[in-house]
């Protein structure tokens, strides 16, 4: 099979119905190629329990997502690719391609995330921006979501050294559109990135998938200012269970802005006063290792009979499950209670979760 079918067939693949990270992932070391989990899709789930087959773009359909990428002047990054992101690579489930316009080999410098509140303070912007700037003359790449607030400064802090901006929507769709003028100095200094098609508009669902990204293409995250039920706070959640540092920088607790960041320091966050408190443990860190090989060989399972398969829907609920726990209570190895929540999933009956988790739907 030629390199350009594959690529086409991949992306197919990621796009496909009901296919996400954690799905996609299995499927390719289930069966080898997206070629060949292409083919199998309509048995599975048929076998999951859903009466039509999922909706599967046509190679035509991939194209023309080819050719608005390449219009906008963005580059696919295959999952399988040598210049993926390795720390993305890393993953449980890594995105399975993502779109960048502008330096895509920033995402494989070092690299440090730094979030924070859309209503930030002044005080709070001037201190992101400032530790951007001095992070970057330390030889580091900053991450962040081109939001309102803090984001947007710590961008402008690391414009002249790097800094990549990671959107919820296509890496066409600006937001917020105020922003416009800093994305396209970041795309020429830096680069944008999204797992997104070119002109997919986000949405509110989108925004929880972004946040995973500038955690998973992190070594540490950095909380600056946020309350306690914001996005950057999910964001932080996500760096813990990556395995990534969670750093946060103090605030008065008179500052609803504050709580966020301080509730953080009382979970053992790293307390930041200055660049050099991240620098400090990012430098004592010894690092990932090689990235596992999550599209290579795995355990192969041809799924499970009709009644074991409906005994394992029937323990999924609405709280996310492990699939250790799963395996156990449906008396099955976790390869095989991996496969029948794959066809759970491409039924619209199950969903996976990062970290291992499923839910039903």
């Amino acid at each position: 099979m030629t390199e350009g079918r594959e690529r086409i067939d991949w992306l197919r693949l990621a796009r496909a119905e009901s296919v996400g990270a954690a799905t996609f992932a299995f499927l390719i070391r289930r069966y080898g190629s997206a070629s060949d989990a292409l083919a199998a899709l309509p048995e599975l789930a048929r076998r999951g329990g859903r009466d039509r087959p999922p909706k599967i773009p046509t190679a035509d359909d991939a194209g023309r997502e080819i050719a608005a990428g390449e219009a906008a002047g963005a580059r696919l990054i295959l999952g399988s690719a040598a210049e993926f992101p390795r720390l993305l690579s890393v993953l449980e489930s890594p995105p399975p391609l993502i779109w960048v316009t502008g330096d895509a080999a920033l995402l494989n410098r070092r690299t440090v995330a730094i979030v924070g509140a859309r209503a930030a303070s002044s005080a709070g912007r001037r201190f992101a921006r400032t530790l951007a700037a001095d992070l970057g003359a330390a030889g580091f790449a900053v991450i962040s979501g081109l939001a309102r607030g803090i984001d947007a400064a710590a961008h402008e802090g690391a414009l002249e050294t790097g800094t990549a901006a990671v959107l919820a929507g296509g890496v066409d769709d600006i937001y917020p559109p105020e922003n416009a003028d800093l994305a396209a100095a970041i795309r020429a200094k830096g680069c944008l990135v999204s797992e997104r098609p070119p002109g997919y508009s986000a949405r509110a669902a989108d925004f929880p998938r972004r946040n995973r990204i500038i955690s998973g293409l992190s070594l540490g995250v950095v909380v600056v200012e946020a309350e306690l039920r914001s996005g950057s706070l999910i964001t932080a959640r996500l760096a813990g269970e990556q395995g990534r540092d969670v750093f946060a920088v103090p605030g008065s607790p008179l500052d609803p802005r504050a709580r966020g960041a301080n509730d953080l320091l009382r979970q053992g966050a790293v307390l930041v006063e200055e660049a050099e408190d991240v620098r400090r443990v990012l430098d004592s860190n010894l690092g990932f290792a090689e990235p596992p090989p999550v599209y290579g060989d795995d355990e192969i399972s041809e799924g499970l009979g009709a009644g074991t398969l409906e005994r394992l829907a029937s323990l999924l609920s609405s709280t996310p499950t492990s699939l250790n726990d799963l395996a156990r209570d449906a008396r099955v190895s976790a390869a095989s209670a991996a496969a029948a929540l794959v066809e759970l999933a491409l039924a619209g009956r199950a969903e996976f979760l990062p970290g291992g988790m499923a839910v039903r739907r």
